[in-house]
């Protein structure tokens, strides 16, 4: 389920949501407030863990750079989501604040309460955005599904399991080893 706890009949800005309090984690699609709420399971927040610890050390001395929720990716003036994890190959796109643009490789970790908005409408999201590559790991089938925008659209995406390797798009020749996001020996 995914929780819409502002009213549905207004639609928000990026403007409004920089003026809610700290303490409350929501995003924002097509002007729609969804709340960020309950916090991630731990199996989640190992794999987020193990991804971003992975990129990090591989993206060491590059121009690219991986970056863990929460932080704010702004895509319009109606839409501001905090992917699970992310990588911004445009040091311009990069704000003190926050990014400013679609990254060029995002992550989303499934979780029963945001599965079907991760799936739905944050993919159509960072499909018209521009987003290069949407990746999505499912804990608890142990599968990844990979994205690649193509002509501006996402075809059916590829399909992996967590004893294969998933090729960077923005580092070709460059593999993450599923088996050690997922968190297995």
């Amino acid at each position: 389920m995914n929780s819409i706890l502002k009213p549905l009949s207004t639609r928000y800005t990026v403007a409004d949501y920089m003026n809610w309090p700290d303490e409350e984690r929501w995003e924002l699609i097509d002007g729609v407030a969804y709340d960020m709420s309950p916090a991630p399971t731990i199996k989640h927040q190992t794999i987020t863990g193990g991804l971003y610890s992975i990129l990090r050390e591989k993206l060491k001395g590059k121009t690219c750079q991986p970056f863990i929720a929460p932080v704010d990716v702004v895509l319009s003036a109606v839409d501001v989501v905090q992917p699970d994890v992310i990588v911004v190959c445009d040091p311009a796109k990069i704000t003190e604040r926050n990014i400013q643009g679609p990254p060029d490789w995002v992550a989303e970790v499934l979780s029963p309460s945001t599965a079907r908005k991760d799936l739905r409408e944050k993919k159509a999201l960072f499909e018209r955005s521009g987003v290069k590559e949407y990746v999505v790991f499912d804990p608890l089938n142990g599968l990844v599904q990979r994205f690649v925008l193509t002509d501006g659209a996402y075809g059916p995406g590829q399909i992996l399991d967590m004893q294969e390797n998933l090729e960077l798009g923005f580092m070709p020749g460059e593999f993450l080893p599923l088996a050690e996001v997922f968190g297995l020996p």
